[in-house]
């Protein structure tokens, strides 16, 4: 007899299952068709269950604890093989080890946005991703649902199934819960246990298995709805929608006279903003009531155009043009043109335009 025909007579004395990885659900003792002799050790450490299988069905289970097998112990098993005065002899019989421990940092993610008709932005899409723990709840459903004739089962082995079934039951809940898409994020914790209930019932009695965790770690909205947000909370701090169209636009001016290098679109833009921001600020009641205004000064065409590195601007109002001229982004040497003018002209020649650049400077001192 070889060394490996003696090794497959042996008889198997102990039976245990020493777990050293952190995702395995199941695990079947390698007998290689050696047998179980009577009064082996059986040893399930916490954490672990272990089940007898004879001839394709389901027997004896056992909690943790160190048991001697005998037929006292494995009523079962001596029910299905026969055994009507107790065994004496070996005997051959599968043993699946089944952890009950908690397998965590499990992810689950949407693979594609979900459609969700929300109530202030109409139809979105949606994505999400977060956490999950999985654990066995039942050992023997598990062992006849997912493992068959497996050697080992790992958490990987059901994790697919899980993912899709947490993604359908999102969904059936985001489009049922009718929660606005702004208000999601303050939801995330009471929408994670609810949605881990609605996984549990789907999968505790068909797989045996429990979710006694599950986070809902970000709920991402399409950048257009962001944007929207983002816009929405400024106008809520500024608490005025005229107030924040004016300060958007004094931005602009600021931006534009802090760099008159930048290039003509962006000058043209600083101006053409400042002259929108001006007629606006010239409407009656804008800022509450105004103090009194000084002497209006001399009236001006109302068609003025102005060059701006090569390029036309315009046309701007009286009053749009007085107030480029004090903001300084109009100055004596910038061209103007307006109707009835044979060309443009430096601003700081044309005769209607002197008073709005204040009065001439003094000429020098004479010497004493």
């Amino acid at each position: 007899m070889g060394l490996f025909d003696k090794l497959r007579g042996e008889l198997v004395d102990i039976i245990e299952w020493i777990d050293d990885s952190r995702h395995t659900l199941v695990w079947r003792f390698p007998r290689y068709q050696n047998e179980i002799k009577n009064g082996a050790q059986l040893i399930v450490r916490p954490g672990q269950i272990a089940i007898f299988v004879h001839r394709g069905q389901i027997a004896d289970v056992f909690e943790p604890g160190n048991y001697e097998l005998k037929t006292d112990n494995l009523p079962i098993l001596s029910t299905i093989a026969g055994w009507k005065y107790g065994f004496n002899s070996p005997f051959r019989s599968e043993v699946y080890f089944v952890s009950t421990k908690q397998i965590t940092d499990l992810k689950w993610g949407t693979p594609n946005p979900i459609m969700l008709r929300d109530p202030e932005f109409g139809p979105i899409r949606i994505r999400a991703f977060g956490t999950y723990a999985v654990k066995a709840a039942d050992a023997k459903a598990l062992l006849t649902e997912l493992v068959g004739t497996s050697q080992e089962i790992g958490a990987d082995a059901v994790t697919e199934l899980l993912r899709s079934i947490i993604v359908s039951s999102f969904a059936e809940l985001l489009g049922s819960s009718q929660i606005a898409a702004l208000d999601l994020a303050a939801k995330y914790r009471e929408f994670g246990e609810t949605l881990r209930k609605s996984v549990q019932e789907k999968i505790d009695d068909e797989y045996g298995l429990e979710i006694p965790q599950l986070i809902i770690v970000n709920i991402s909205l399409p950048e257009a709805v962001e944007k929207a947000m983002d816009t929405r909370t400024s106008i809520g701090v500024i608490g005025d929608m005229g107030k924040f169209q004016q300060y958007q636009m004094g931005q602009a001016m600021t931006a534009a006279a802090e760099n008159p290098g930048g290039g003509g679109a962006a000058e043209g833009m600083g101006l053409g903003v400042g002259m929108a921001m001006a007629g606006r600020m010239m409407q009656p009641g804008m800022f509450g009531q105004a103090a009194p205004a000084p002497a209006a000064p001399p009236t001006l065409p109302s068609a003025w155009h102005v060059a701006v590195n090569g390029q036309s601007q315009g046309p701007y109002g009286a009053d749009q043009l007085a107030t480029g001229i004090a903001a300084g982004q109009i100055t004596k040497a910038t061209l103007v043109w307006t109707a009835g003018m044979p060309g443009w002209v430096a601003a700081g020649q044309v005769p209607q335009l002197a008073a709005a650049f204040g009065p001439p400077a003094p000429p020098p001192m004479p010497p004493q």
